[in-house]
């Protein structure tokens, strides 16, 4: 309708023009405006016909075994890896135990700091497997619920409470090894974490 309209419009003065003025260059400009308007005006009757793109930003994640987690996070969880799960800990100051040993020199760590930070990491590091790998565990079936179509709302929410237990779990153990570390490191040591954490300009 957009497109029939301009021509309707501006034929008859296109037309006109063409009777009563010469052909000069404000004319030839003229016409090559015309007909850039209509090549704009083109797409529109598709816009104005309500067209839309309805792809999920989800699309390709469909081929994964367990749909919510990535192969990449199925192997951090499995690995005991933390998972961004002590953010609140790491972000606000409170180094974890993995870190500080890969800095063990520029800390300065003593001989029973190197132990005790070893200590707390070990410990982290074996619940976080075994409570990692129940995660993935409760994921998968929950997937093959809703793959099977065998899943009901009871179940669903029975699942759902699994998962979220797990996954508190999960994030109790990586914070609690932050927590152990305070009493680790002095103040000097945890200053100079975040500096080279890049967390203090």
């Amino acid at each position: 309708m957009i497109f029939a309209d301009m021509i309707a419009i501006m034929s008859p003065v296109v037309i006109g023009w063409q009777a009563d003025v010469p052909q000069t260059a404000n004319w030839c400009a003229m016409k090559s405006l015309f007909f850039v308007s209509l090549a704009v005006l083109l797409p529109l009757p598709a816009v104005a016909g309500g067209g839309h793109d309805h792809s999920s930003p989800y699309a390709g994640q469909q081929t994964r075994e367990i749909k919510s987690l990535s192969s990449e996070d199925v192997a951090k969880l499995e690995k005991g890896e933390g998972w961004g799960l002590a953010k609140a800990a790491e972000l606000n100051g409170i180094p974890g135990p993995s870190h500080v040993l890969k800095m063990k020199r520029e800390l300065g760590l003593t001989s029973d700091q190197e132990a005790l930070a070893e200590g707390i990491f070990e410990k982290m590091e074996h619940q976080a497997i075994v409570e990692g790998r129940k995660l993935v565990a409760a994921e998968l079936a929950l997937d093959i619920g809703f793959r099977s179509r065998s899943i009901d709302l009871p179940d669903l929410r029975e699942r759902l409470h699994g998962i979220e237990t797990s996954r508190a779990n999960l994030r109790y153990i990586h914070l609690a090894a932050h927590l152990e570390m305070i009493r680790v490191l002095d103040e000097r040591q945890i200053k100079q974490y975040n500096e080279l954490r890049g967390y203090e300009q």
